[in-house]
């Protein structure tokens, strides 16, 4: 397996690079990791702090990850905070967050890139997020004697890590100063491969983000202005499959307002959300729209990032999209927290929240476009969405307290120092 795992980590660039011609999100990745070791050795020639080094794939994992960065933030104020990214997708979005002095690529994993990337960064403390388990970086950082922690790990069966042939992959796992994951069946897993003693129970950060998100969480003017008190359903990191379903609802029930938030706003997709939907308008049109043209609009396509979160509070239903495709639901507690009725399609089983969330009947799974039309029926005529909205808000809620666990283990062993 270990050699199956370095021809991977040589074979996946060369991939990225046959395609990049072609894909902006390839090229992204490459152009990315030409600046990398730039960028940390401009860093670390002006930095006085100590660093704590966070790395994520992506940008659900950094939204993970972030409320532990925020909570370290306010307590040791004296110490640098790095960001790595694998995926663009998360580097993109927050390449200037403010909580990080430094957000940049983290290199293709190998012997050489991780001994040079140490060597030069110097963390004090480490964090990788849920799933990343780049070996010769946790192989350094053991060998260096730097505490590396996993955060909100999750882990099922399946995975390779428990399988007769992972042997490799369990050594991975080993490097970790110690893992602090989810929930109980990942727990049961790593104890089952004798990882007992470095390893805990403590949820999911996510919750605490969406709680606070919701805290701070202030008014959209033109949001409320579309609306004018209109029952809304607003849906969420849509796909084509997901908007398509959808739209048939809304043709055929235009009492309802709708806010689209699709999951790629490329011109394209903006362009079809705009066929698709009955009498759409562009959120960027809508302070420039006319009297007229904003009283005909019944669907507002949001053509922007980063407002998702917030928009959800003025959902009657939140639909979130992903479901209906191959890569599954996307963030469901975005919309859960705000005590919303969330409505997904049927590729939800691998995300723990989305399936905890149906079974305790804050959320509901529907397996093809026939049953989400009869689901958003049952919500919005029977006066369900309350009566499920509130266990979604209180599902959350008691999910709360990940992030006050990671720390105290943090305090507890001395890792951080003011």
């Amino acid at each position: 397996m270990r050699l199956f795992y370095q021809l991977f980590i040589k074979v996946y660039p060369l991939i990225i690079r046959l395609i990049s011609p072609f894909n902006k999100k390839a090229q992204k990745w490459i152009i990315g990791r030409k600046e990398s070791f730039s960028l940390l050795s401009d860093f670390t020639a002006k930095n006085t702090k100590p660093v704590i080094w966070m790395h994520t794939a992506s940008l659900g994992e950094f939204e993970q990850g972030l409320p532990i960065l925020e909570r370290i933030k306010l307590s040791y104020p004296n110490y640098a905070i790095v960001v790595s990214f694998f995926s663009p997708s998360g580097y993109e979005v927050r390449k200037k967050h403010p909580i990080a002095d430094l957000v940049c690529y983290l290199p293709m994993d190998s012997k050489a890139n991780a001994t040079a990337w140490l060597k030069v960064l110097k963390p004090t403390l480490v964090f990788f997020v849920k799933y990343e388990f780049w070996f010769y970086y946790l192989e350094a950082l053991l060998k260096q004697k730097i505490t590396c922690l996993l955060v909100a790990g999750i882990f099922r069966k399946e995975q390779v890590f428990f399988q007769w042939y992972g042997h490799f992959y369990r050594k991975i796992l080993d490097c970790f100063s110690f893992m602090m994951v989810q929930d109980q069946d990942s727990l049961n897993l790593l104890s089952s491969i004798g990882l007992a003693h470095k390893s805990a129970i403590a949820g999911d950060p996510r919750f605490d983000r969406v709680i606070s998100i919701a805290d701070q969480s202030t008014e959209i003017p033109a949001i409320s202005d579309f609306l004018n008190s209109s029952p809304a359903l607003v849906c969420g990191s849509t796909w084509s499959k997901d908007d398509k379903a959808i739209a048939t609802f809304a043709h055929q029930h235009q009492g309802y307002k709708y806010i689209i938030a699709p999951h790629d706003i490329s011109a394209q997709r903006i362009k079809e959300c705009v066929a698709l939907y009955p009498n759409p308008i562009l959120f960027t049109d809508w302070q420039i729209a006319g009297k007229i043209e904003k009283e005909k609009a019944q669907t507002l396509i949001i053509n922007n990032m980063g407002m998702l979160s917030r928009i959800y509070q003025y959902a009657t239903v939140a639909f979130v999209g992903g479901g209906f495709d191959t890569t599954g639901v996307h963030n469901t507690l975005e919309a859960a927290v705000y005590g919303v009725p969330v409505v997904f399609g049927p590729v939800y089983h691998k995300y723990l929240e989305a399936v905890e969330l149906v079974a305790k009947g804050g959320a509901i799974a529907v397996a093809n476009p026939e049953e989400l039309y009869d689901c958003f029926i049952d919500l919005f005529k029977n006066d369900r969405a309350k009566e499920v909205g509130f266990i979604a808000k209180n599902y959350v809620a008691s999910n709360a307290g990940s992030v006050e666990k990671i720390v105290a283990y943090i305090q507890a062993n001395r890792l951080l120092t003011n």
